[in-house]
């Protein structure tokens, strides 16, 4: 009898008379990415369950996204008593696998807060690349938020939340004619219409995303007591109400992942495993210069030991340069009702190594239940012969938890201190407002400095005038030059009294370019090098 892992790899499954032998993943070959793809129904969440369980079993720590629900259960064992134990032990029994119902290192994640432990970021780690691609905003829109990212960059200013991005583009505003000048033309409109996005973002729960304490990759690298990896499940179900806040999420963690891991070449496992569920939400209307960037990452980010795996409904969900670096298949039953199902279907077994014994194109439309068409690599990085496997039943619960064991869990996990109270510290609006009270409290001491200088200088003319009546002698006509003295006043207050935002806007505007040593270093996805 198999057990989940073996001695190379995953086991995945098998089958009896008309399917395959038994089909194993090869942890060495974990992080060359994946592809499980199905129609709803057909087995998609337990595949991605068992191979949750494998990797952790194997010591990867992994990420997945619980779009349903169902995934909460990982945290528990199955049991004898549940439903599905009779036909689970009856699946055990034909692929010859011996079940042992076990629980799993899982720690609970939610952006709002409710279900898992708060994930955060701030603007400055994501970056405007990935910000522009939230908004959905125009060429001119992102570059006018690109320049708003490039002077907090060199000023040194922590955007931490859209309080301090909001803060930021009211100033770019209102210097725009000394910061054209340098970084290209900023219209008013352009930065009220990036404004209104902004409250948009808000309005759909943005806010809770962004502040601090920011998420540690190390956290969700790291493993249980036992050795096994951790598994970080992100509860998903409300934010699809907003699937591109969504996207954009994953797409965030997984520029994280590859500016600050090292590379570790060809190691006997992988380091981190990635699971991308509802793929199809992070191409869907995507410009094709955030594609390509996704593309690059997917090539390059297996070198530093992290596998991505793609969960969708079809595979041409999945723009062909990525789908041609996914060498892990796990293909469900595909419906073809329509035309285009049909093109689909066929497209999707072309993109298998054939098998004499069947055609994939009749075994993806009739593959049952917990049943899949797979493909794995084997020796040497090349792909399996495609195969029909019998799916292994999983060890975990299948369904989601109760509330009340949700919440146990949690009470228990050593990340609530850390991420559960949010930070407060100073913020880049708080800092802008700082600088333009410093401003303004040296114009007005200039100003005060010049007044009274004036009025010194009118007394001594008075003290002059009255000394030559005393003598006699014809006045001295002080007028031409007190006029010139209230003329040079006049201009000089003029000049002192701008306002706060003007005062301190100039003064800023003529610093930049002179801090290129500071400026801060962003990557592909445009998120922040960090030290590592």
């Amino acid at each position: 009898m198999t057990s989940v892992l073996t001695q190379d790899g995953i086991f995945v499954g098998g089958g009896g008379e008309g399917y395959s032998a038994p089909q194993e993943m090869l942890l060495k070959y974990g992080n060359r990415h994946g592809l499980i793809a199905g129609a709803t129904g057909t087995g998609k969440t337990v595949t991605l369950q068992i191979l949750a369980e494998a990797f952790s079993t194997a010591g990867v720590p992994v990420f997945m996204a619980d779009v349903k629900g169902d995934l909460s259960g990982m945290a528990v064992a199955g049991s004898a008593d549940g439903k599905l134990h009779e036909p689970f032990m009856k699946r055990a029994q034909t692929i010859g696998y011996t079940l042992d119902y076990a629980a799993f290192p899982v720690t609970f994640w939610d952006m709002f807060g409710e279900k898992g432990h708060p994930v955060r970021t701030t603007i400055s780690e994501m970056g405007p690349l990935l910000l522009a691609r939230l908004m959905d905003l125009t060429e001119a829109q992102e570059g006018v938020l690109n320049i708003a990212f490039r002077i907090a960059d060199e000023e040194g200013l922590p955007l931490l939340d859209l309080e301090d991005l909001q803060a930021m583009l009211l100033f770019v505003g209102q210097q725009k004619e000394e910061i054209s000048l340098r970084y290209g033309n900023v219209a008013t409109a352009t930065i009220g219409a990036i404004q209104r996005q902004l409250l948009v973002l808000e309005n759909e729960g943005g806010a809770n995303f962004f502040g601090e304490p920011a998420l540690d990759l190390k956290d969700l690298m790291s493993h249980a007591p036992d050795g096994r990896g951790r598994i970080n499940v992100m509860a998903a179900d409300r934010l699809m109400s907003s699937p591109r806040l969504y996207s954009t999420f994953l797409l965030w963690l997984l520029s994280e992942l590859f500016e600050e891991l090292p590379e570790v070449g060809d190691a006997d496992k992988p380091k981190f495993v990635f699971f991308f569920d509802e793929a199809h939400l992070l191409f869907d209307d995507a410009p094709k210069a955030l594609v390509d960037k996704v593309e690059q990452v997917a090539r390059l980010i297996r070198s530093k030991g992290v596998g991505i795996y793609f969960i969708t409904q079809n595979p041409a969900d999945v723009p062909d340069g990525i789908l041609g670096q996914l060498g892990n298949r796990v293909q469900h039953a595909l419906r073809a009702f329509t035309a285009k199902d049909q093109k689909d279907l066929r497209r999707a077994a072309e993109n298998y190594r054939p098998n004499p014994r069947f055609e994939t194109e009749d075994a993806i439309k009739e593959v049952g239940t917990g049943e899949a068409v797979t493909s794995f690599l084997q020796n040497k990085g090349v792909p399996g012969v495609v195969e029909r496997t019998l799916v292994r039943p999983p060890m975990s619960q299948l369904g989601p938890l109760s509330a009340s064991e949700r919440q146990e869990i949690m009470a228990g996990s050593s990340f609530g201190a850390k991420y559960d109270v949010t930070i407060d510290r100073e913020l880049a609006s708080e800092l802008l407002a700082a600088r333009a009270a410093a401003a303004a409290r040296d114009a007005a001491a200039a100003e005060d400095a010049l007044t009274e200088r004036a009025a010194q200088d009118a007394e001594k003319a008075e003290e002059a005038r009255e000394f030559n009546k005393a003598r006699r002698f014809e006045p001295i006509d002080f007028d031409r030059s007190s006029n010139t003295t209230r003329k040079t006043s006049k201009r000089s207050s003029a000049s002192r009294s701008d306002s706060l935002a003007t005062t301190f806007g100039k003064s800023l505007v003529r610093q930049l370019g002179t801090k290129a040593g500071q400026q801060l270093v962003r990557g592909i996805l445009g998120s922040l090098f960090k030290s590592r």
